[in-house]
């Protein structure tokens, strides 16, 4: 199945390296260039940066000019820019939405979408029935939305000859268990931030989130050092709070941003599509917000009054949980969601029989007499 790469809407650093890595080690047919927002010398520095020999496997969206100028292989079609240039004489593709604009002419091939539930594009859903996709595709048909390796199997026997993926491609890729128990540290008097961390991860904790507010950053770097050496002894995953200036310096796994820290957007810029950013939400607005602008995971709460956090949203309780779940679900909200604030052990069944997909705990870890034993019951709680 020939696959092809769509980028991401913003540029990042290393970008062009990625792409050729697509193109020449990863197995990809085409990088299709799709830069919306983008001004024509963005886009130029980025081909400049990419070996000349692979521009013929390039196709740019939109700013048509510039495959002409730089030589690149292809341009696509979209509802914004329908009509190839009278100039053009290389490949062509377009996008299409339905079955009936197979026998749209004027492409060479087409991207038909959405086919599964989006991954770049959390809610866009597609509804196409199976029989009639199998009666109507042609070899020049490639499946768009929600493509993954996984799915490869079933867009064969369904008829497609290609793929075009973007999220699967880009994202990053969470692990589900590590996921399910978060543990956040927060500073008390009996043991230092990078000892409560040994503590966790004895207890099987494998995903830790320094957050030590009002520190400066010298304490953070130096915690965030230990703590690093700690997550790669227990293969567990180092997230940071709010300090995206400091996640390439520590080789963090990724940050979280709460509602008051840098928006996500920007922090995706900065950071690029291989670390993990998470961003704290109060409602499904908030949710959706944060998953438009490429967040990795929300964190939501608080689940009740904790005293680790001030200016607290409002409580959302576990009823709140449920609305919140079940809408997501509906409406095909796939991003994964860690509940936080003031969560216990009781709490755990009742909040994950919600639909929530791991907890996030501090103060009841901390605050046990023996907290690497805690974590090991609320790790069997979990399972």
């Amino acid at each position: 199945m020939k696959k092809i790469a769509i980028t991401v809407p913003y540029f990042f650093n290393g970008e062009a390296k990625k792409i050729t890595s697509l193109l020449l080690n990863d197995g990809f047919w085409r990088v299709h260039i799709r830069k919306p927002d983008a001004t024509p010398e963005q886009v130029y520095n980025l081909l400049r940066d990419i070996p000349g020999d692979l521009y013929p496997r390039i196709s740019i969206h939109d700013q048509f000019n510039i495959a002409k100028d730089m030589g690149v292989g292809g341009i696509h079609l979209t509802r914004r820019n329908p009509i190839p240039p009278a100039y053009w004489s290389g490949l062509i593709s377009r996008s299409l939405h339905s079955i009936e604009e197979i026998n749209t002419k004027h492409y060479d091939y087409a991207f038909l979408s959405p086919i599964f539930p989006s991954i770049s594009k959390p809610g866009y859903v597609g509804n196409f029935d199976n029989k009639r996709l199998t009666d109507n595709l042609n070899e020049n048909i490639f499946a768009l939305g929600g493509v993954s390796p996984a799915k490869f199997d079933t867009l064969q026997a369904l008829g497609f000859s290609g793929c075009a993926m973007l999220g699967s491609v880009w994202s990053t890729i969470i692990d589900a268990n590590a996921f399910k128990l978060q543990f956040i540290t927060h500073p008390v008097d009996k043991i230092s931030i990078p000892q409560e961390v040994k503590l966790a991860l004895d207890g099987g904790c494998r995903w830790i989130q320094l957050r030590h507010k009002y520190a400066d950053r010298e304490t953070i770097l130096e915690e965030g050092r230990e703590i690093r050496k700690l997550c790669d002894q227990y293969n567990a995953i180092f997230i940071i709070d709010d300090h995206v200036e400091l996640v390439e310096e520590l080789k963090a796994d990724g940050v979280h941003l709460g509602k008051n820290d840098m928006p996500v957007k920007e922090a995706r810029q900065a950071l690029g599509p291989s670390k993990i950013i998470g961003a704290t939400a109060n409602c499904y607005d908030d949710i959706t917000e944060a998953t438009s602008n490429s967040a990795d995971y929300i964190g939501l709460g608080p689940y009740r009054f904790t005293t680790t956090k001030e200016k607290l949203s409002p409580v959302i309780g576990l009823e709140g949980y449920k609305k919140i779940a079940t809408k997501c679900i509906d409406s095909h909200l796939n991003i994964p969601i860690v509940a936080i604030g003031g969560i216990t052990i009781d709490d755990i069944s009742p909040i994950l029989i919600t639909g929530i997909n791991g907890i996030a705990i501090s103060g009841a870890i901390i605050n046990a007499k023996d907290p690497t034993e805690m974590t090991q019951k609320i790790i069997q709680t979990i399972q």
